[in-house]
This record gives structure tokens, sequence and C-alpha cells, in this order.
């Protein structure tokens, strides 16, 4: 296991390039940082379906379940009022907080999935301390390549066939 590679490219379709190319290699961990979304590269590394959309879901109906709970045990159980002969359990008036409270927890739900599936806050990777890799933002594209896949045979090779501008080792836990 040698270090992770970080290669910089020139143009997005030498970066699409370069991915397929590791990709037929059977590389599977690779990253990469662009200026812009490219979904041709989105595709060419084939990442698998969000599990956002459920964990919003989930998030949506335990808010509501535990909002429909509290009203029911408050207004039923621990403190039962009995306001013109009405039963004590009332599903209409439960509604609205019932709602809200689905659409607080769906949002919290996804706010929370998605900082943890992308590992946020980070405030340090060590592809930052890669000279000029600020440029990612701007006008370069970089592919990121674990430590663990670098030794795939053919992969330097490859890299410099898709036009890689250069290849740089990092060091895990420089800093």
């Amino acid at each position: 296991m040698g270090p992770d590679l970080l290669v910089e490219f020139g143009a997005a379709d030498a970066l699409l390039d370069a991915v397929r190319a590791c990709r037929a290699l059977g590389l599977r961990r690779l990253e990469t940082f662009t200026p812009y979304p490219i979904r041709d590269v989105q595709e060419a590394l084939a990442l698998p379906r969000s599990r956002i959309p459920w964990l919003c879901l989930v998030g949506g109906l335990v808010g509501a379940s535990l909002a429909y709970l509290a009203q029911w045990w408050m207004n039923g159980v621990a403190w039962p009022l009995n306001v013109g002969g009405r039963p004590l359990h009332s599903a209409p008036a439960f509604v609205p907080i019932t709602f809200e409270s689905g659409v607080l927890g769906a949002a919290l739900g996804a706010v929370v999935s998605f900082l943890a599936f992308a590992g946020l806050p980070r405030l340090w990777h060590p592809v930052f301390e890669v000279e000029g890799f600020e440029r990612a933002s701007v006008d370069r594209f970089f592919l990121h390549v674990d430590a663990a896949e670098v030794d795939a045979p053919g992969l330097r090779e490859a890299l410099r066939r898709a036009r890689a501008l250069r290849i740089v080792e990092m060091q895990e836990g420089k800093r």
C-alpha cells in the first residue's frame, strides 16, 4: 500500500478519461475535485444512489409520530380536559402539529444525514496541503486515488495517457 495520489488535469475530458481508465483497472475508491459539477464524471465514478431521501422519510415519520403521541398523551392521559363533551382523543385537532413536526423531522433527517455522509464538518484533508490544489475551485480538475489502490499495475501509465499534468504522492497523516 503506497501513499494516496492526487492527479491534476487541465481539462474535464482528461479527468473523465482518467476516471474511466481507473475504473477499467478495477479501482473503486476514487474522488474528484472539479470547479463545477460534471455529469459524465459522476456517471463514470458509478456512485451509488443516495440514501438521504430514505433517511429524510424516516426523519419525517419519526417527527410526525412523536408529535402525535405527545399530543395524545398530553390531552388524553396526563391532563384530560373534557371540553363540551368532545372525546379526549380527537385526531383532526392533532393534524397541524403532526404535519409541522413531520416536516421538521424530515428536514433535520436530511441535514444530519447529508453532513454524516459528506464527512462534515471536516476542517482538514490531506489534499489541502498540495500546492496548487486551490485551483480546483477555479480551472483545474483533480483525481484522488486512495492509497489502498495506488499499487494497481498500470495506474501511473494510464494516468499519463489521460493527459495528467502532474501526479502528487500524499502522505497520510502529514499535516
